[in-house]
C-alpha cells in the first residue's frame, strides 16, 4: 500500500458507507476498551506502571545508541548475528540473502508489523520464496490477500461469512460439507494446515517486542504459540525489529510488559512471553542453528531529538487506535498504509513523508482519547499538531482550507469584529436550526453534515460570559 492524501478521503467515504465494516468495528469496543478499563482499574499501581515504563523509554532512546551497541555485542556472545539496515530495501535483501544461504523454499511467519512495513511477503514471493503466516488474524488476512487493519487484531474487520469463504476457497481439499460457523471451527482447521508448515519450513521469521541489551535477547508477545514454532522449529530464526524496541535490562521488560498485555487485549499477562537469546547451544533439546536479527532504521533515527522522538516510545498496543472515534468510523485500511489509528497518523508522515500522508494527521477530533489511554504516555494530538504545521509551511493544505484559515485569522488579529461576528452568528445559527437544536445542513461544512449533524450554539457566546462575570466581580 502507499499512501496518498486523496486516497485516505476515498478510502474513508467507503468505509463508512460499508455496513459490514460498521458493524465489525463493534467488536472492538467490547473485545478490547471495556477489558482495558477493567484490567487497569485491577491493578492500583496500574498509573505508576505506565509512568516507570514512559521513563524507560526516555532514558533508552536518550541512549539509544550506547544500547544497541551493547545489545549487539552480546547477540555476538550469544552465536547471533546482527544486520543493520538503513532502509526497508536493505531489510529485505538481507533477509533473502540468509534465505538463499539457508535454500529455504518455504518460511514461516510469526506476526510483524516490520514484515509490513517493509513488503517482505510480496518481495519474497517474488524471489520465488513462499512466505506462511502463522498468526491466525494474519494467515486469514494472507488468504484474502489483503494488509491488516488492526495493529494486534489484523482480521477485526471481517465478519465470520467473509472468513468462511476464505477458508472454503483455499482449503478446497478438505470435506465441502464440514463445519464452519464458530470460531473453534477455524481454529482447528488454520491449525491442521499449519502444523505441517512449521515442520516443512526451512526458516522461521519473528518480529520482536522488545530487544534486550543486557542479554541479547528477542522477546515475543502472543496468545497463540505459533510464535515459538516459528523460531524453534526450523534450522535459521531470523527476527525483525526496528531500532526503537531495544530496552536496557529484564527488569525494564518486566514493567513494560506489566502495561503492554492490559492496554492491548485486557489480559494480565499473555499466554506466551518467549526470550530467544542466540542459536541451539550445545545439550539444547531444541532451537535454530542460525540466529540473525534484522534491525531496521527506515526513518526512525530522523525522529531522535526531535519533535516526534516520544512517538519511539510506542509498544504497538493498540490502544489509541482502540479508543479513536476516527478509526471507530473509517477502520484501519482507510489509512492506506501499515499503522493505522492516531499512532499511524504521527508515524506514516514520517516515514514515507507529509507529502504522501497529509491527511493522516487531519483525522483527528483532537479529544485526546489517545493520548489518555497509551500506557507509554505518548502525545499524539500534539505531534499530529506538529505535522499539521509542517503541512502548513509546505503549502499542502487545500486551498479551501487555507482560505478559510485565513479568513478566521482576519477576523481574530480584529477582537472588536470578531465578537461582533460571534455575536451574529450564533443567534442566526440558531434560527437556522428551527428550534431543534442542530443543523442537518450548513454551507461550507457538507464534509461534516453529510454523516452528523452540527450542533447550533445554545446561548451566549464565551467572551460574552466572561465579560459579564468580570463585570459582577468589580467593586
Amino acid at each position: 500500500m502507499d499512501t496518498t492524501s486523496p486516497s485516505f478521503k476515498e478510502n474513508a467515504r467507503k468505509a463508512i458507507a460499508d455496513p459490514l465494516v460498521a458493524r465489525s468495528r463493534g467488536h472492538i469496543k467490547a473485545g478490547f476498551i471495556a477489558k482495558r478499563r477493567k484490567a487497569a482499574d485491577r491493578l492500583p499501581e496500574f498509573e505508576a506502571l505506565r509512568d516507570a515504563a514512559r521513563d524507560i523509554k526516555n532514558h533508552t532512546l536518550a541512549h539509544l545508541d550506547l544500547y544497541l551497541e551493547r545489545y549487539e555485542a552480546q547477540v555476538l556472545a550469544a552465536g547471533g548475528r546482527v544486520h543493520w539496515c538503513p532502509t526497508a530495501e536493505h531489510a529485505r535483501q538481507a533477509v533473502l540473502e540468509i534465505c538463499r544461504a539457508a535454500g529455504a523454499r518455504t518460511v514461516t511467519k510469526g506476526k510483524s508489523m516490520i514484515s509490513e512495513e517493509i513488503g517482505l511477503n510480496d518481495f519474497l514471493e517474488s524471489q520465488g520464496i513462499v512466505p506462511v503466516e502463522t498468526d491466525l488474524g494474519e494467515y486469514i488476512i494472507q488468504l484474502r490477500n489483503e494488509p491488516p487493519s488492526h495493529i494486534i487484531a489484523p482480521a477485526v474487520h471481517l465478519t465470520r461469512t467473509e472468513i468462511e469463504a476464505a477458508f472454503r476457497s483455499h482449503h478446497d481439499h478438505l470435506p465441502a460439507e464440514r463445519p464452519l460457523s464458530e470460531p473453534a471451527d477455524f481454529v482447528n482447521e488454520a491449525r491442521e494446515i499449519l502444523r505441517q508448515k512449521f515442520v516443512d519450513a526451512d526458516v522461521g521469521i519473528t518480529g520482536a517486542n522488545f530487544l534486550v541489551a543486557e542479554t541479547g535477547s528477542s522477546i515475543i508477545v502472543t496468545n497463540e504459540g505459533n510464535g515459538d514454532l516459528t523460531q524453534c522449529l526450523p534450522k535459521v530464526h531470523i527476527v525483525i525489529a526496528s531500532l526503537e524496541k531495544v530496552v536496557p535490562t529484564l527488569d525494564d521488560v518486566n514493567v513494560i510488559l506489566r502495561v503492554l498485555a492490559r492496554s492491548a487485549t485486557g489480559q494480565e499477562c499473555s499466554t506466551y512471553t518467549t526470550f530467544s537469546t542466540g542459536p541451539r547451544r550445545p545439550g539444547d533439546a531444541d532451537g535454530p542453528e542460525q540466529y540473525h536479527v534484522i534491525l531496521l532504521d527506515n526513518g526512525r533515527s530522523n525522529m531522535l531529538g526531535g519533535e516526534f522522538q516520544e512517538a519511539l516510545r510506542c509498544i504497538r498496543c493498540g490502544a489509541c487506535m482502540n479508543h479513536c472515534p476516527v478509526y471507530h468510523a473509517v477502520g484501519g485500511h482507510a489509512y492506506g498504509w501499515v499503522y493505522p489509528g492516531p499512532i499511524g497518523a504521527v508515524l506514516t508522515p514520517a516515514f514515507i513523508g507529509i507529502e504522501k500522508a497529509a491527511h493522516l494527521p487531519n483525522a483527528s477530533s483532537f479529544c485526546g482519547r489517545c493520548e489518555a489511554v497509551c500506557p507509554m504516555r505518548i502525545p499524539l494530538p500534539k505531534m499530529m499538531r506538529h505535522w499539521r504545521e509542517r503541512e502548513f509551511e509546505r503549502h499542502l493544505t487545500p486551498r479551501a482550507a487555507r482560505w478559510g484559515l485565513g479568513l478566521w485569522a482576519f477576523f481574530a488579529r480584529r477582537p472588536r469584529l470578531y465578537h461582533a461576528a460571534t455575536a451574529l452568528a450564533g443567534p442566526a445559527l440558531r434560527a437556522m436550526a428551527g428550534g431543534r437544536g442542530r443543523l442537518r445542513r450548513l454551507p461550507l461544512a457538507g464534509a461534516w453534515t453529510d454523516h452528523r449533524d452540527f450542533p447550533a450554539p445554545e446561548g451566549r457566546t464565551f467572551h460574552q460570559i466572561w465579560a459579564e462575570r468580570q463585570k459582577g466581580r468589580q467593586p
